[in-house]
């Protein structure tokens, strides 16, 4: 089980086409801090359906996109 399973299972019950989350949402809904590590399970990802867009530093936020399986 990945740290990040409470978020992917947030994202793909989201459902919509591309949307955005803030790192304190993703902290809030997953239960810990997004760090460095985010990258490397991140291609965890596709298996709901889902991949990581743009991640944001600046703003602090993280685009989903939806792909065609």
């Amino acid at each position: 089980m990945s740290k990040y399973n409470l978020l992917w299972e947030y994202v793909q019950k989201n459902g919509t086409t591309t949307f955005q989350l803030t790192f304190d949402e993703i902290k809030d809904i997953a239960g810990i801090p997004i760090d460095h590590s985010f990258l490397n399970y991140k291609k965890e990802l596709t298996e709901y359906g889902y991949q990581v867009g743009k991640i944001s530093m600046k703003t602090q936020t993280v685009i989903f996109n939806k792909i065609n399986i």
